[in-house]
C-alpha cells in the first residue's frame, strides 16, 4: 500500500508540536489514531511501527512527547545517552504540560477531514500518555503497550492520578504486557489491573506475553521479538476495528 507522509506543526498553547501524520495515499476518510512514542521520540524504529499500522487503514499522528524545551525536534539514540536524555526530557515535563499537548494533537486529528473517529495507542511512556488520553471522552479505543509508572505515577515530573482516573475511561480498553518486563513486574500488572476492575473497567481486554521483555516492538536491539511484535500489532489492529 502506497503510504502519504507528512510533518506537520500542530497548535498549542504552549507551543506548536512536531508530529508526523502517515496514511494510505487516496483512501478517503478512516479512523484517526495518535500514536505516542517512547522516551527517543521521533526514531525511524517508531516511524516504521506507525506506518505499519497507517497500512492497516489509518490515519496516524505520531506527535513529539518532548515538543517544547531542548529536545523538540531531536529524535534520540538507543543508547545510554540518549535514555539519560530521555528521562531528563520525561523529569522536566509535567502531567498538566502532557495533558495539553494530548488535547492539542486530539483536537487536531478531530478537525481533519479524513478521520472518521479518535483512536489511541503507544509504547513505555507512550502507553502511559495513552491511557491518559482515554480520559478523553472522544477517544473510541485506546491500546496501550507496556505502560510504564502507571503503577507508581511515575510519568514525568511529578506524580501522576492516572490510576485513580481510570473511572474516566469510556472507551474500550486494551493493555499489553510482557512477562519479562522489569518496569512492570507481575506484582505491578496485578496492582494495574486491580486498580481498573475496581474502578469498574472490568471488560477491559489484557495481554501478557510470555517472554516478552521491556520494548519487544522495538524493532532495534536484542530485546525485539518480531513473532511477539506482529502478534501484538495485528491484535491491537482487530481491537481497533472493533473485532
Amino acid at each position: 500500500m502506497k503510504l502519504r507522509e507528512d510533518e506537520v506543526r500542530v497548535p498549542s498553547p504552549a507551543g506548536d508540536i512536531r508530529t508526523v501524520v502517515i496514511a494510505p495515499a487516496g483512501a478517503g476518510v478512516l479512523p484517526g489514531v495518535v500514536l505516542y512514542t517512547d522516551i527517543f521520540q521521533l526514531t525511524e524504529s517508531t516511524l516504521r511501527t506507525a506506518r505499519r499500522l497507517a497500512s492497516d487503514g489509518f490515519v496516524v499522528a505520531v506527535p513529539e512527547i518532548y515538543p517544547h524545551g531542548e529536545l523538540a525536534g531531536v529524535a534520540l539514540e538507543f543508547d545510554d545517552a540518549g535514555k539519560a536524555r530521555g528521562l531528563e526530557g520525561a523529569g522536566s515535563t509535567s502531567t498538566a504540560q502532557f495533558d495539553a499537548d494530548r488535547v492539542a494533537v486530539l483536537d487536531y486529528l478531530e478537525q481533519r477531514a479524513d478521520v472518521s473517529q479518535l483512536l489511541v495507542t503507544g509504547f513505555c511512556i507512550g502507553g502511559h500518555l495513552a491511557f491518559r488520553a482515554a480520559f478523553d471522552a472522544r477517544v473510541a479505543a485506546t491500546v496501550c503497550f507496556y505502560p510504564t509508572g502507571l503503577q507508581t505515577g511515575g510519568l514525568g515530573g511529578d506524580v501522576a492520578d492516572s490510576l485513580s482516573r481510570a473511572g474516566d475511561i469510556q472507551g474500550r480498553l486494551m493493555v499489553v504486557f510482557g512477562s519479562r518486563d522489569p518496569h512492570v513486574p507481575a506484582d505491578a500488572r496485578l496492582l494495574v489491573v486491580g486498580a481498573l476492575y475496581a474502578a469498574g473497567l472490568d471488560d477491559v481486554e489484557l495481554h501478557v506475553y510470555q517472554g516478552g521483555e521491556h520494548a519487544f516492538m522495538r524493532d532495534v536491539g536484542v530485546r525485539h521479538d518480531p513473532v511477539l511484535t506482529d502478534l501484538a500489532l495485528a491484535e491491537a489492529v482487530s481491537f481497533f476495528r472493533g473485532r
